[in-house]
Order: structure tokens, then sequence, then C-alpha cells
């Protein structure tokens, strides 16, 4: 049951409003205005699920990206059923691709009242991390003028705490950690697209504040499991659109930052593409097999997928609606990670289970 204390009174901009929070946990919200509380998205819902249990570990954690507000959603109950801990948003949670103040509220409003996804995130706690369309615009980067006001919407959708650094830094990366010691998963949630400049040879995708963000999270992690969490793929580096391969210096920089900080348990999470595919790197350039789960296409797939070389993906592509799965067996003498795909029916698609040991430096 929720119950909530009122902690002050603020001026946000012409507006008045409370600063609530519950008296179960640190999570601070902000309404604005009788009138405007349950009309606006900007105002979190009493009953919004930012996450509040830092402490169980992680055993079923559901993901997926490329969601169209305006398209149906029947996917919502199937994955709620599954019951997961957590949902991860990998780009794509809304198709705003707009400048416009009024538009970007307006589709991300859309999406935060539809009804099989408000039932959803009633019930499960949920984070993520941006793509493109909601950036803003397709194929974007740090050049798009109203960065500032998507992230701040962005933020809103996913009940982000007023008091968050995320709305006071530029870039949505964040990172979160749960459960126990010796059972603890890390997720770190980068922005592939604030600071992101054109592609090319020397150009870089996450920025210096990131870059120096990152390293610290690495150096201070004591997790077992990190999920490092990108709108565009990782490993690829064959096929023509967007890709961290694009910026060959940042994908070197991060699979050696990877590799020289020794993280256990790296397992990359992707969207953007409209199909699903499970990839592994296991090299040089590696410490450890590397492996990436891509899981695109909620609302819409390319479901005529002609297909396209890539010499890490394991087994074929899903190119059905679908999402992603990942399960954590902690009980197990030797703990195992199963990496899903799933289809719009909770059927296993595609899997590879791994003994966690095996994501480690020798």
């Amino acid at each position: 049951m929720w119950s909530f204390r009122i902690l002050s009174i603020l001026k946000v901009t012409k507006f008045t409003g409370l600063l609530l929070r519950s008296s179960n946990r640190k999570i601070v919200k902000s309404f604005i205005t009788p009138l405007l509380l349950f009309s606006s998205l900007a105002l979190p819902e009493l009953f919004s699920h930012y996450p509040e249990n830092f402490e169980r570990p992680l055993t079923k954690i559901a993901l997926g990206s490329c969601n169209r507000q305006n398209l149906p959603q029947p996917i919502w109950p199937v994955i709620h059923k599954t019951q997961p801990d957590l949902w991860i948003w990998s780009g794509d949670c809304v198709y705003v691709d707009s400048p416009n103040e009024t538009v970007i509220s307006r589709k991300f409003d859309l999406q935060y009242k539809n009804a099989n996804y408000k039932d959803f995130r009633k019930a499960i706690p949920i984070v993520g991390t941006w793509d493109d369309h909601d950036f803003g615009e397709n194929n974007s980067g740090k050049w798009f003028q109203s960065k500032s006001i998507t992230q701040s919407k962005f933020l809103d959708f996913l009940d982000e705490p007023v008091d968050s650094p995320r709305r006071q830094q530029k870039g949505v990366y964040t990172s979160y950690t749960f459960g126990p010691i010796g059972k603890q998963v890390k997720i770190l949630l980068l922005d592939n697209r604030y600071h992101a400049s054109i592609p090319g040879p020397d150009g870089d995708i996450l920025g210096d504040s990131q870059w120096d963000w990152l390293e610290d999270e690495f150096d201070e992690s004591k997790a077992q499991v990190h999920l490092l969490v990108s709108g565009t793929q990782i490993l690829h580096e064959e096929h023509r659109y967007e890709k961290w391969s694009n910026f060959p210096h940042s994908r070197n920089r991060l699979l050696k930052l990877i590799k020289e900080s020794q993280t256990p348990g790296a397992i990359l999470i992707s969207g953007d593409r409209h199909i699903h595919e499970i990839a592994v790197k296991d090299d040089s350039e590696t410490p450890y097999p590397l492996y990436e789960v891509t899981s695109s296409g909620l609302t819409h797939s390319y479901s005529s997928f002609p297909g396209e070389p890539n010499k890490y993906r394991m087994g074929k592509v899903f190119s059905e609606k679908g999402f992603g799965m990942i399960e954590i067996d902690w009980a197990k003498p030797k703990a195992l990670i199963s990496l899903q795909i799933r289809d719009e029916r909770n059927e296993v698609k595609r899997e590879v289970t791994i003994p966690l040991d095996e994501l480690a430096k020798p």
C-alpha cells in the first residue's frame, strides 16, 4: 500500500507543486497543480513503478525496443504473465521524431497511458535508455536542438525521481545495482545519442563525461553480472545501418575497457534493428566470450528480413515481433545465465545458456 507525506512546497517555473516521498522508499514525486495532476505525463502517478527493491537478486529480466505508441500493443500482457523482476527499455520506446515540445509530450503521453502498458508498469519495475526515435530524430546525435526537452520528457515517462542525477546531467546514462553481494547485477544504461558526433574513424558515440562515468562504474563495481545497454548494436560490423562499428574508435575503446578492467559477467543488450539475434565475440579483443542480445520489435518488425552476414551471430535471426529475456539461476552450484529471444506468444525462439564462471577472465 502506498503512503506519502508532504515534504515541501516548491516552485516549478510558473507552477506551484508538492514534493512527495513514499514512506517505504526514498522515491520523490512531484505534482504540479491539481488541474494538471491527472492530465499530464510530466506528473508521475502514485502507482508508478520506478524500481524500489534493490536488495532482491534478479532472476528474470525482460527487455525490448522499437515500440510505436500508435500501434496495437498486445504483447504487454504476455510479458506481464512471465512476471519478470525488471523490464529494460533498450531504445525507441516511443517514436517522437519531432523537435516540437507539444508533439513530444503528446507522443510520450499516448504511450504512457496505453491500457496494456499502464497495467504492465503498475506491476513491473522499469528502467531504460533511449535510441534515436525517442531521442527525437532519426539517426540523430548531439546536434539535435531539442535534446534537453526530450531528455526531460523521457525521464518523466520513466517516472524518474525529481531529485535524480539524471535530471541534472546532460544525457540519460545511469546505472543500477540489484541484489546482495555475490548475486549482484549491475545495469549500465548507455546514452548513444546525446553526445554522439557524426560517425567516422575518429567519431565519438559517448562523449568525455560519459566515458569518465563508465570507467568509474567499472572500477567501483562489485557485481557478478554487468548488463551494458545500448540503443544500437555493439558487436555487429557488417550491416550498413547504425552501429558502434560506425564509430570504430569508440567501439575499440569500449571493448578495451571491458577487457582491461577485468569486469566479470559483461553482457551487451541492444535494440534498433526490428529483428532479434544473439551474437558472441570471443577473440583477442575480449577477456572472455562477450555476448550481445539484440531484441527489437515490440509493435512492429522486419518480418520480410532477407538476411545479412554477421560473423558473430549464433544461429539465425528471428524477425517477428517479440522481446528478450535474461534468466539467472543463482541456486545452482555454479550460476547459469540464459539469454533468450521470445515471440509475442512467449515461445522461446532462440536461447543460449552460459555458466556464469565462463564470463570471467581466467
